[in-house]
């Protein structure tokens, strides 16, 4: 899919499991959205097929107008009708009578029916705009970024509300965002999309722990990269020797998550392993905290940790590996993020 020089969507394949919760994320302008908008019928892609529970409705000699795809569709700000209440913007398109009341019910708002969209809270909008989707009876609901508009505190309560609600309906859906936490928390598959690109498909755990390049790992959470070397199953690097489940022979990228990284005295260590390193910076969240590390190398990387803890800046500790580890093949410079 191009817009005049621009490719948004290049060779992208994803097929999305009936009854599966998908969760498309990436960076702005990675063509997330655009892969959402050709699905639903929005934009006519150049090359390629897409089906909807295996009805070719876009590919060569094939097209299906959107309102004849059995797709729903929620939008960031929910794209009600100011003019109708409630229970007609959930009733506009529904597939047969009652269903309205239905799926009031469902989201919880059976008793705003009689309200108008502008008598509603942000997150009562976005409940309203799924149960008017998930009323049309469609094969697959389609979410761009339903949740970006709203306050971090509503937004965290209403996606896990909007993911019960789709699981509970059995819905097959596509969630596009650029929130990682979100992606990784709610969906049941999570594709990482750059450039137009599937770069990794899989569960929320096969992303996130065993990414296939460093800017999968750097872009899906926290994580700091040093040099090793990777023979038999064991990579070496600057904290010590480390198993991993699979890579490439020679030299590697190891990919270190904060979470994996244990921190104590200078006398301490794991059965020998580790490094000695530097305290350089410490932030507190309350439940826990992340601590910048320095090596004897000059390579920082982080480690967090439960609660409070002891350790200041400028002291010195040992640190060792204390979680899996990742080693990829290593990229040239500059291609990482």
């Amino acid at each position: 899919m191009s817009f005049g020089p621009l490719r948004a969507v290049d060779a992208a394949d994803l097929v999305v499991a009936h009854g599966d919760l998908v969760a498309v994320v990436g960076p702005s302008g990675s063509g997330k959205t655009t892969m959402l908008r050709t699905v639903a019928g929005f934009e006519r892609p150049d090359a390629g097929t897409v089906r909807v529970a295996g009805r070719v409705v876009a590919g060569p000699g094939a097209w299906v107008e959107p309102e004849r795809r059995r797709i729903g569709m929620v939008f960031q700000h929910g794209a009600l009708f100011p003019h109708l209440t409630v229970a007609a913007n959930v009733g506009f398109g529904a597939a047969g009578g009652g269903r309205a009341g239905r799926w009031l019910g469902v989201v919880g708002l059976a008793h705003r029916a009689r309200a108008y969209p502008h008598e509603l809270s942000g997150g009562e909008r976005q409940r309203v705009a799924l149960a008017r989707a998930l009323a049309a009876d469609p094969e697959v609901v389609l979410l761009d970024e339903p949740f970006a508009g709203l306050d971090a505190g509503l937004r965290e309560t209403l996606r896990e509300q909007v993911a019960g609600i789709l699981r509970a309906a059995g819905a097959t859906a596509v969630l596009v965002t650029h929130d990682q936490a979100e992606a990784l928390s709610l969906a049941d598959r999570v594709a990482v999309v750059r450039g137009g690109r599937v770069e990794q498909e899989g569960t929320p755990e096969e992303v996130y722990s065993r990414p296939r390049g460093r800017w999968v790992a750097e872009f899906l959470g926290e994580a700091d990269v040093l040099p090793g070397d990777l023979r038999d199953g064991v990579v070496a690097c600057e904290l010590g020797r480390l198993p991993v489940e699979a890579g490439p022979t020679g030299r590697v990228d190891v990919v270190v998550r904060p979470e994996s990284v244990a921190i104590g005295a200078p006398s301490d260590g794991s059965n020998g392993h580790g490094a000695d390193a530097v305290v350089r910076g410490r932030s507190f969240f309350g439940h826990d905290q992340l601590v910048e590390l320095e090596l004897a190398s000059g390579l920082r990387l982080r480690s967090r940790r439960l609660g409070g803890g002891p350790w200041r800046t400028g002291e010195r500790v040992r640190v060792w590996i204390d979680g899996p580890v990742s080693a990829l093949a290593q990229e040239p410079a500059g291609t990482a993020r």
